[in-house]
């Protein structure tokens, strides 16, 4: 290609007329240095000039109109040192260079005019020196040698009009063709001047610089080169190929954060205050101990004055004193809780008395709610996961989808050498490509389970070759091309110049060396590369298609082949990773199904765990060491059963219900919703149960049926807090546009509900049968049999073996409620638990956006090499489209609002933009140029491009009245836009005609020939290499930024596409996302408890810990490196659901305190303290072996998965949320209650439910006595 741009530009020089030794010697103005050809240096090599130091002489007409013609109307008069035959030859090759350099005009015309002058100018000899001659084959003599003066100030002009030029759709410089990437002009001068036989100069011309010259009487050319940014509209160029015409883009608005030092400011502010808030409590403790003991001194020298015996008025007010406890209890009713009461009693009365009747209605409503598993389907696509179908993101993949076509579908492979401990080396072999051109050539023979070969159903827009980006294609894929000794300065020269013809490929694209190649940037040189990369390019076609069907299938025998091909690397001491279309959905499924056993175990855990517990509640050593026949009857293993089933049929129901609705089902619905129920619904099993056991106790003569009543009453309504609570929180996520936690919310709130439903009639129902059968001594899971040797109810009423206090309630009830109570206790826990906050609050601006694809596949999969290599060897970003809709750009207003490489393209125009944005990648993170098929049309309509655009013979536009220029006013406009656009999309790409527009734009164009405009088309660039999930966001964000400037700007609708965005689009929102819905939740979480409760203070109180408890999780997700995406979105929704359900329980036993309780209370516990250690010691225990050791237990099992994203995303913040979730609600609930907690109220079954139970079931130590009242 250099060949043609610089060997015959020098070769028409003129014929030998003068100057005996081929020696310049007269150097004056009106005298030549060289004229005419005279011979070859050898018999295969090319015409050289012939030494002339004559007198220039005036042209004949047809010589004179030639030059005109070719080098311009400055050349009409005055004498000249060249002939007719040299300007044949000059035409013919300016105009192969034209091809490259006409999109700007003041390069074409310096590059037309340096060897204009130099061919023609009559003062040749000022700045020609020939400094070597020799004799032809021929006997004649030629130059071989000679220097070429030209100014400092031209040359540099020269170079800075062409070094942007760019290259049409391949994106390549200019620069690489004519001047071999020269990166200043005495690098351009030398390369055109170089010899270079076959491939440049066939003699050597040398370019010294002028200074100090003038004393040989020669004078450097010294013209004026026009400037790219020429005021002038007939040379200025584009902003594309000239960055001094490109305006100066808007600066961009950094998101700026602050930062004190390497603290963010919140993270600072946070420290300070929280510093700020221990020091002021330091000092006020201090302060009040310093007033305290002044006091103490005080009234020890005023008790000197009065008498030490104390009066009987004195007994009586320490008397009032020691009972303080029951002056504090509650005194007032509240209504909605007696209601409530009284509506759950009723409840559990009627379907303990009808318990076939309530399990029937039971299991027909959810029979009936199941039906829907008939719709049901599975939602696998990740594209309808993560967006909305309503969202802009989803509307504009299914334009480009239906326009230009489903996005390609990329099969690609890394060989890589890297298995050297000494580290990587050089992957390129001559074996090497010997063995790699046979794996190509294997997987072109390879037919598929249906037949095809890669021809088949491969992209191919040419229709000549399939798109395979390889290495391979630098030899047009046959190993024969392989010179074994030259075989590295071709694939250099390759690399270098990817453009050349004998460098591209079948399907005529240029190779970028970054594409097919990695790990050569250390050194530059290609043959150090690490790795080979190779992307076979197939067609995509519409999901469930038989077309696509066929690409799967032929995916899936390349997978095949590559999976042996690994082993063969292995052999060589090489690596190879690879990736087909389908593998990531292959390998994320395969991830579900390891999931799938994990999280059975982790079901079965708490089943079992359930299951034990809830008998071993009814017994103690005592019974089982005195009876171990006991075990059989009180066991409570069918009772855990029937609840895992009724959690199972509150999920199907939901299933059942939403899928009749059309909502499908979700991975993650599938493994997260039955784990959230199981965990809230054994947590209601077990308050049930104790609270049913409770009652057996204080009231064993009445009816089973009351006493399901009155435990129901007492129950129930914090299982109607809880349930409220969480089915709102989750039912939240509807809202929400993101289907993924839209369709979570939906199920889970609906499970969450139905679960809350049976459970206080069917299970409630079953429990009276259980009861039935324990005191008809029937065995649990087979009471057909009737277990004589158990005990029967001892007088009293008591049952045997449950006297004795659990070990949890007496260390509760004597240890942990009083510790935790005292005042410096309670000052050093919300100090404590305040700083945790504070370093939540601090830590939520580290917590990472996005969800690394290698995360969610299994740890051993295959993929997870192939996705290192993408950000270690892959040194290209992902192509990004910007689309125009609906743009009628047959009308010249709308041509110039797209174009950028004519002079009256708008400043701001679609391309123009682009060419800036690429200007600074840091920000806009778009690399390389754009290729504008609007130019690259309108360039190949340009008639000097005689191997273009031809009709009937003749070439287009060479006669047209308003001719082709570069002001675009003679542009074809309307129908002739389409007649010639139509023409241009079928012209192929190659050697004559570069612009062709088959091969690059065949799939860019939508041409609507009926109503004469264009519908739809788009201009493809490319991001920068994006290495991470905060590259791909902000690569996302800025393209978004980008598109809605030009759109602005030129009233135009644009917008940008690339195949990742529609996973990205969530980021856009999600973090505003997250403190919505969050911040609703919490909102809701106050008025529901507010109301239940009945106090504003309380229901601010388990708001505020509710938020500590989301907060502290979300700070840990910045400690564990756990990112914020959709499926940390649902959890954190979870977190808010099951922190509630921690807290509600601890928070009702606090605003209705049992009476006994409160009764017999320490005397050093008075008002909300008293309440709060009631509280404690009322449901503390549940909470913690019903709630906390349950869900612990199913997390535990969880951090066994080979799943990453298990192990990430559900592992770590469902621990963090049941460490947080127990410890606030058993900690610091308690504490801030005893400070901020509202008036309590008169518990409506205190008058022989829960109370009498209390004192003689586990706390018959709390009946006056000795141990109780002592202050141990």
């Amino acid at each position: 290609m250099r060949r043609l741009l610089t060997l015959a530009l020098l070769l028409p020089l003129t014929n030998f007329v003068a100057a005996d030794e081929g020696w310049t010697d007269i150097h004056e103005k009106g005298r030549c240095a060289l004229r005419g050809q005279c011979g070859k240096e050898s018999l295969f090599g090319s015409q050289l000039p012939c030494p002339d130091n004559g007198l220039a002489e005036d042209p004949s007409a047809d010589v004179r109109k030639k030059l005109v013609d070719i080098c311009g109307a400055k050349w009409s008069t005055g004498p000249i040192c060249c002939i007719e035959e040299q300007l044949d030859v000059l035409r013919s090759n300016l105009g192969k260079a034209e091809g490259i350099i006409s999109a700007c005009p003041a390069c074409r015309e310096n590059f037309f005019n340096t060897f204009c002058v130099f061919t023609c100018s009559p003062d040749q000899s000022l700045f020609v020196n020939v400094t070597s001659t020799k004799k032809s084959t021929s006997g004649k003599t030629i130059v071989t040698e000679l220097d070429n003066l030209i100014s400092d100030q031209y040359g540099s002009g020269f170079y800075d009009s062409c070094k942007d030029v760019k290259l049409g759709a391949s994106g390549g410089k200019a620069m690489d063709f004519i001047g071999g990437g020269a990166q200043n002009y005495t690098a351009f001068l030398k390369f055109l001047g170089d010899k270079k036989p076959f491939l440049g100069s066939p003699f050597q011309m040398n370019f010294p610089r002028p200074a100090g010259r003038e004393i040989d009487g020669m004078k450097a050319f010294d013209g004026e080169p026009k400037a790219c940014n020429s005021t002038d509209e007939a040379y200025r160029c584009s902003c594309v190929d000239c960055a001094g015409s490109c305006p100066e883009l808007p600066k961009v608005t950094e998101q700026e954060y602050c930062n004190v030092g390497v603290l963010p400011c919140l993270s600072f502010a946070v420290i300070i205050i929280y510093s700020i808030f221990v020091a002021v409590l330091v000092a006020t403790i201090v302060g009040r101990a310093a007033y305290e003991k002044h006091n103490q001194r005080k009234s020890e020298r005023l008790q000197l004055l009065h008498d030490v015996v104390p009066s009987d008025d004195e007994d009586d007010e320490v008397g009032l004193v020691h009972n303080a406890g029951l002056l504090d209890r509650p005194a007032r009713n509240y209504p909605l809780n007696s209601a409530l009461d009284r509506v759950f009693s009723k409840l559990g009365g009627i379907c303990a008395r009808y318990p076939a009747l309530t399990i029937s209605i039971s299991i027909i409503f959810v029979g009936l709610l199941s039906l829907g598993w008939m719709n049901f389907a599975i939602e696998k696509n990740p594209v309808r996961l993560w967006v909305s179908p309503t969202s802009s993101a989803a509307e504009e993949k299914n334009f480009f989808d239906s326009n230009f076509g489903p996005f390609y579908r990329a099969e690609q492979a890394f060989l890589v050498n890297d298995t050297n401990p000494a580290g990587p080396g050089p992957v390129l072999s001559y074996d090497t490509l010997e063995w790699w051109f046979d794996v190509e050539s294997r997987i072109r023979r390879m037919k598929s389970a249906n037949n095809d070969t890669i021809d088949d159903v491969c992209f191919n827009p040419t229709g000549a070759a399939c798109v395979v980006q390889s290495v391979t294609g630098y030899f047009d894929g046959s190993f024969s091309s392989v010179d074994p000794d030259t075989w590295k300065d071709d694939l250099r020269h390759c690399t270098e110049q990817p453009g050349s013809q004998e460098c591209l490929p079948g399907f005529q694209q240029p190779l970028q060396k970054s594409m097919i190649l990695g790990g050569w940037q250390k050194t530059g040189d290609a043959l150090d590369s690490e790795a080979l990369i190779v992307t076979w390019v197939v067609s995509n076609h519409a999901e469930g298609s038989e077309a696509e069907a066929r690409a799967m299938s032929w995916e899936a025998g390349l997978k095949n082949i590559l999976h042996d091909v690994q082993h063969e690397a292995e052999a060589k001491g090489l690596r190879l990773s690879f990736s087909t279309e389908i593998s990531v959905e292959e390998e994320l499924n395969k991830s579900t199904n390891t999931d799938a056993k994990i999280v059975v175990i982790s079901y079965l855990v708490m089943f079992l765990y359930a299951s034990l517990a809830l008998g071993s509640a009814a017994l103690t050593k005592q019974s089982l060491v005195n009876n171990p026949a006991n075990v059989l009857v009180q066991s409570k293993f069918s009772l855990g059963i029937i609840g895992i089933v009724i959690v199972l049929m509150s999920v199907s129901a939901s299933v059942g219900l939403f899928s009749a609705a059309g909502v499908k089902v979700t991975l993650i619905i599938a493994e997260v919703i039955p784990f959230l129920v199981l965990a809230v619904g054994v947590d209601n099993i077990f308050l049930i149960c104790h609270e049913f056991e409770r009652v057996n106790l204080s009231h064993p003569d009445e009816e089973v049926d009351l006493r399901v009543a009155k435990a129901l009453g007492r129950i129930g309504p914090s299982i109607l807090f809880s349930a409220t609570t969480e089915t709102v929180a989750f039912a939240l996520g509807a809202v929400v546009g993101m289907p993924a936690v839209r369709n979570f919310a939906v199920y889970a709130a609906g499970a969450v509900l139905i679960n809350a439903i049976l459970q206080v009639t069917m299970f409630v129902a079953c429990l009276a049968l259980n009861q039935h059968r324990v005191e008809h001594q029937r065995a649990d899971c087979f009471p057909c049999i009737t277990i004589k040797r158990a005990d029967s109810l001892l007088p009293g009423g008591e049952t045997y073996g449950l006297e004795d206090e659990g070990f949890l309630q007496r260390f509760i009830r004597k240890t942990y409620a009083p510790f935790l109570l005292k005042r410096k206790v309670k000052v050093g826990v919300c100090v404590v638990f305040i700083g945790i906050f504070a370093a939540g609050v601090a830590l939520m601006p580290k917590v990472a956006l996005g969800l690394d694809q290698r995360v969610a596949l299994p740890s051993d999969s295959y993929l997870i090499n192939y996705f290192n290599d993408i950000y270690d060897y892959f040194d290209v970003g992902p192509p990004v489209y910007f689309v125009t809709r609906e743009l009628n750009v047959t009308a010249r207003n709308h041509q110039k609002e797209l174009c950028g490489r004519f002079s009256t393209c708008h400043s701001f125009s679609l391309a123009t933009v682009l060419e800036q944005e690429s200007k600074r990648p840091n920000v806009s993170y778009i690399s390389g140029a754009t290729a504008s098929w609007i130019d690259d049309y309108f360039n190949w309509l340009n008639p000097e491009n005689d191997n273009c655009c031809k009709e009937n013979g003749k070439v287009c536009f060479e006669d047209r009245k308003k001719p082709w220029n570069v002001t675009l006013y003679g542009m074809p406009q309307g129908e002739e836009f389409v007649h010639y656009a139509k023409k241009w999309i079928d012209s192929p790409t190659n050697e004559d005609c570069p612009l062709g527009g088959k091969a690059p734009y065949s799939n860019a164009v939508v041409i609507d020939t009926e109503r004469n405009t264009i519908p739809a088309s788009h201009f493809r660039t490319s991001h920068t290499p994006l290495r991470g999930q905060d590259d791909f966001i902000d690569a996302y964000a800025s393209a978004r930024r980008i598109a809605k400037s030009i759109s602005e700007s030129q009233d135009i609708d644009v917008f940008p596409y690339s195949s990742f965005y529609i996973f990205f689009d969530q980021y856009a929102s999600i973090i505003r996302l997250t403190g919505t819905l969050l911040g609703s939740a919490m909102a809701l979480i106050f008025v529901i408890s507010s109301t239940i409760l009945g106090s504003l203070a309380t229901g601010a109180v388990v708001t505020l810990t509710v938020i500590m408890i989301v907060v502290d999780i979300i700070g840990t997700m910045a400690v564990a490196n756990v990112s914020l995406n959709a499926v940390s979105l649902v959890n954190l929704v979870i977190c808010v659901g099951i922190g509630v359900e921690f807290c509600a329980h601890i928070a009702r036993a606090f605003m209705f305190p049992s009476k006994p309780l409160m009764e017999r209370a320490k005397s050093k516990f008075r008002g909300r303290d008293a309440r709060a250690w009631a509280a404690l010691v009322n449901v503390g225990g549940s909470v913690f072996s019903g709630i906390t050791i349950t869900k612990l237990l199913g997390v535990i099992v969880l951090a066994f998965t080979r799943s990453k994203i298990f192990e990430i995303y559900y592992f770590r913040i469902w621990l963090a949320l049941v460490v947080f979730a127990a410890t606030h609600a058993l900690i610091f609930l308690p504490v801030v209650l005893s400070f901020l907690g509202g008036e309590g109220y008169i518990d409506p079954e205190s008058d022989g439910g829960l109370e009498e139970d209390l004192a003689s079931r586990r706390y018959r130590a709390l009946l006056p006595d000795e141990e109780y009242d002592s202050e141990d």
